[in-house]
């Protein structure tokens, strides 16, 4: 329970701290003090983390489902179908309303009261997410996603030739945008946030085509490749933070498993939101099996880099309980018979 709330902490915009070392698990302890790793060691993970990237399974898989649920979305309506109706915000599969978690809250804060249409749709979503991970709609479904993981793609070679610089926001940026478009929606009676969400922007120009809305998606975009990388999904985007709440003790998660770590960091730099990955450093992970905190988006990526296997997808329940530590006993000294 400890480590939920603190996860939650982290997740509103509080910052990763290292743990003293008495929470330290001994089964850790132990993987600290004897874990020793060599130059040879490291040339081998080298080869298989280089592998690994080039198959990237979980980002064409990931990036498979993203593109094909908003081209259901696109042909639908294009065709005339029926079989999805409206867009990300709001819309009807095969007549049964589903509705974005944000969306219905600030369609209630707009109207001051409980909407029991919505609540259906709402709690179809809901337990979708709470199943799934709930963050995990913005790296599998988001269209908005997609287009920011090829800008910050761009952000990144211009960063390695020295044109650009990452500047970090504060991630408690988050919090402070979800609370004022709650009262923006509960003060004017309008959904303002619907206004400048980048999924439902991006969402409603793939379907019905684009218009001036797109002008603020360029702007965001820009803005992130040259001044702040992944800026909106790691900093400001409200809907991240319900999705997070919502899948805070979802049964799919990232998992980590510290004797397979080299602590070399290669997740953290793919990585979407790297805070949620800070036990990934020597010295903070508590126990030799964790997992990863509910703001994780799911993407793989780190699954795909990690080039030991310390990180994969598990799902409680279903996947194969780790096997504990076995920590053998200190040597004794040996006993001077008379």
């Amino acid at each position: 329970m400890n480590r939920t709330l603190d996860q939650l902490r982290i997740m509103f915009g509080g910052e990763p701290r290292k743990p003293p070392p008495e929470a330290l698990s001994p089964g850790a302890k132990h993987l600290y003090a004897t874990k020793k790793l060599t130059k040879k060691d490291f040339l081998i993970l080298q080869e298989k983390e280089r592998a690994q990237v080039a198959q990237q399974k979980w980002k064409k898989r990931r990036w498979a489902v993203l593109i094909t649920v908003n081209l259901l979305f696109v042909l639908s309506y294009q065709l005339d179908v029926q079989l999805v109706e409206g867009s990300l915000s709001g819309s009807r599969f095969l007549g049964f309303h589903l509705i974005d978690l944000n969306a219905a809250l600030q369609l209630m804060l707009a109207h001051k009261h409980v909407i029991v249409n919505l609540l259906i749709g709402t709690a179809t979503i809901g337990a979708v997410w709470l199943v799934l991970g709930g963050r995990s709609f913005c790296s599998w479904v988001c269209p908005y996603h997609l287009l920011a993981e090829w800008a910050e793609a761009l952000h990144v070679k211009l960063a390695e030739k020295k044109l650009v610089k990452d500047h970090p926001l504060h991630r408690g940026l988050r919090t402070v945008l979800w609370v004022v478009f709650a009262l923006l929606a509960y003060g004017t009676g309008y959904t303002v946030y619907e206004a400048v969400s980048p999924t439902g922007i991006v969402s409603r120009a793939l379907i019905y085509g684009p218009g001036v809305a797109l002008l603020w998606i360029v702007a965001l975009l820009a803005f992130e490749v040259l001044y702040s990388r992944r800026a909106w999904c790691r900093y400001l985007c409200p809907v991240g933070l319900t999705y997070g709440l919502v899948g805070t003790f979802s049964p799919v998660r990232v998992h980590y498993d510290l004797a397979k770590c080299a602590h070399e960091g290669e997740c953290r730099k793919v990585c979407l939101v790297p805070h949620v990955l800070d036990h990934i450093f020597k010295g903070r992970a508590t126990n030799e099996h964790l997992d990863v905190g509910p703001d994780c988006t799911r993407c793989g990526k780190c699954v795909d880099v990690c080039p030991g296997g310390a990180l994969s997808f598990t799902v409680k329940g279903l996947s194969r309980s780790p096997k504990p530590l076995v920590i053998p006993p200190p040597p004794q000294p040996p006993q001077v018979t008379p």
